[in-house]
């Protein structure tokens, strides 16, 4: 929970803001010059930062279809490689982290050390299940080996488990707290726990449950909206993409006025608690004679 906190200078409710970056080259829906997709991705980048969140998070959300890390082409990650570089140039401060598509965890790990990043969010950590894509697979051995050998293990790693977009039908037989003892037991930096798709709401009594079963820390990884966040802010970490979005779509920019909002919301959450613990500490102590 320690270096959660130093990263994120908190240890609940931490705010991270999605980057989805437009289509990259090579990519079917791709339109745009590597120019205007790093200017586009700074501008964003600068938007969590004007508003305090906590971080970003840098996804090739819009490189569909997906493609698992066995296909997928080395200019991917030489492309998000010189956009994580603007980022970090221009929220030089800020918590940054990076995923690559679909499971690409040594890819986005590589980018991290190479860019100066802070974290990566990692898919098929821990279990096999079926995606979008095709069969993805554990992990956490190869990628935590691969840390230590690129000396890169000041790069947490956050890892989706019963992740999104995904059938879990050959792994049913072992639960979500299951699974989330399996990834803290393979040395994994803090949870992730989703909907069933992007913009689905993940389940708080999930969150709750998962958060009673380990000690690292446990995230929200989708479906977070203005109008529900009450509920997952003792989650360590909320993750929020497509809410902050023009009309709440992901695959529309990005809405200052949405990302204003909602951080209005969570400090006047988060001032509302300090006061109830402010008037908790301030009442006298009760004697077992007071009943």
């Amino acid at each position: 929970m320690s270096n959660f906190q130093h990263l994120f200078g908190r240890l609940n409710s931490a705010i991270i803001g999605m980057v989805h970056l437009r289509a990259l080259p090579g990519t079917p829906r791709n339109r745009f010059t590597m120019d205007q997709i790093i200017e586009k991705a700074c501008r964003e980048a600068a938007v969590y930062r004007d508003a305090n969140a906590e971080g970003i998070l840098v996804e090739n959300m819009h490189d569909l279809p997906w493609l698992t890390p066995d296909k997928l082409g080395p200019e991917t990650t030489a492309c998000m490689a010189a956009v994580c570089k603007e980022v970090r140039r221009e929220c030089p401060d800020l918590p940054i982290g990076i995923q690559v598509l679909t499971a690409a965890n040594k890819e986005a790990l590589a980018i991290a050390k190479a860019t100066g990043l802070d974290f990566i969010r990692a898919e098929g950590y821990v279990f096999s299940h079926i995606g979008d894509e095709g069969p993805i697979h554990s992990c956490a051995a190869e990628l935590l080996r691969y840390r230590k050998q690129i000396n890169a293990e000041h790069i947490q790693v956050f890892t989706d488990i019963k992740k999104k977009h995904s059938s879990h039908a050959i792994t049913s037989d072992v639960d979500i707290v299951e699974t989330a003892k399996s990834a803290e037991m393979f040395h994994s930096d803090g949870l992730i726990i989703t909907g069933t798709a992007t913009g689905e709401p993940t389940d708080p009594t999930e969150i709750k449950a998962v958060q009673k079963s380990v000690s690292i820390p446990v995230l929200v990884g989708s479906g977070v909206t203005e109008e529900n966040i009450r509920k997952y802010m003792k989650a360590n970490g909320i993750i929020i993409g497509s809410h902050l979005k023009m009309h709440g779509l992901w695959f529309n920019d990005l809405d200052a006025s949405r990302v204003n909002q909602v951080m209005a919301k969570v400090s006047m959450m988060r001032d509302q608690a300090e006061e109830v613990k402010e008037k908790a500490r301030d009442l006298p102590e009760m004697g077992t004679n007071y009943f």
